[in-house]
């Protein structure tokens, strides 16, 4: 390959670094250790662009670089969680106790289009990326790459130096590991529209606002989940969550909510009143999943100190600010 085309191919890679980044936050549950992962991979293929000799798609090829660099990121083992993985679900009107800050927690993705496919959009559900982690690592990448991405058999088994035959079996395993960890979770029924998303979004955003939970229990499947990272607890119910928000969580009373995006899904950050009564200081960061016509999940991330900026979240809400939906 010549200087020039080595350089067209640098700028061809550059363009899959969305789909990368997407990729790569699927096999490592989170988007900081995807982002560093996708630039090692394309400094990598960067330093041997002109030993790419055509054999495969550059698509292939990229991804065979950063599936490698994943494997070597998941050697050690550890695998992200999010709260339900952990324990079973609590009283909510339990306190949460200490936050568990030793562990490896699943993390939100900035951004996705709400609008996009069901198919696609359930592929980086929070819900989803979590169960993810509990497949062996070549498993995980086998199942993304043939089930999410559309790779063929003999391309995977290409990517991994493998065979069809291999990859086959591999792909049969992780599929019936998913089917039964979410036979265990128990499934609250079909992928949302997305329209239906939309609308369920502004009514539960308005109805925190106003903490309405005749308006919140009408919204929330029957066994809706919340949960509370890097606090262990969650609770599982439209009884316990009504009993967390009530009491313990009753200082959340008069939040504000910014809408923004996560996991293509809508997501919030809420901001709660300060004590001295001078604007809303950052509380959580509030990932809300659907099922058919009802709200399926809350996962409210308290590290917002870390989590609103890379959401474009402002520091704190003023009394006049008007970027929240109002009380």
């Amino acid at each position: 390959m010549g200087e020039a085309a080595a350089r067209a191919t640098v700028a061809e890679l550059e363009e899959y670094r969305g789909e990368l980044t997407r990729y790569c936050y699927r096999m490592l549950g989170s988007y900081a250790e995807a982002q560093d992962a996708v630039q090692e991979a394309l400094v990598r293929a960067w330093r041997n662009a002109e030993r790419f000799e055509g054999r495969s798609s550059l698509r292939s090829w990229v991804y065979r670089i950063v599936t490698n660099v994943c494997l070597d990121a998941l050697a050690s083992g550890k695998r992200r969680a999010l709260p339900m993985d952990l324990s079973a679900p609590a009283d909510g009107a339990t306190p949460p106790g200490a936050p568990a800050d030793t562990v490896l927690w699943v993390e939100p993705l900035p951004g996705g289009d709400p609008g996009v496919a069901v198919a696609a959009a359930e592929s980086v559900r929070l819900a989803f990326v979590a169960t993810l982690q509990h497949l062996p690592a070549k498993q995980r990448a086998t199942l993304i790459l043939r089930d999410v991405l559309g790779f063929s058999a003999r391309e995977v088994a290409e990517l991994h130096g493998s065979t069809v035959a291999s990859i086959n079996s591999a792909l049969q395993r992780a599929r019936a590991t998913l089917a039964d960890r979410r036979e265990q979770a128990g499934g609250t029924g079909s992928p949302a529209p997305e329209g239906a998303r939309r609308v369920l979004a502004e009514r539960y955003a308005t109805a925190f606002s106003r903490y309405d939970m005749e308006e919140l229990t009408m919204l929330l499947h029957v066994d809706a989940t919340l949960s509370l990272p890097p606090y262990t607890q969650w609770m599982r119910g439209v009884t316990d969550i009504q009993s967390w928000l009530t009491g313990p969580a009753i200082g959340c009373r008069g939040s504000r909510l910014v809408p923004t995006v996560a996991n293509g899904s809508p997501a919030f950050g809420q901001y709660r009143p300060r004590t001295d009564g001078t604007g809303y200081e950052p509380w959580a960061l509030q990932v809300v999943e659907f099922s058919g016509n009802r709200i399926s999940n809350i996962t409210a991330f308290r590290d917002t100190t870390r989590l609103f900026p890379l959401f474009d979240l402002p520091d704190r809400l003023g009394e006049d600010d008007d970027l929240g939906v109002p009380a």
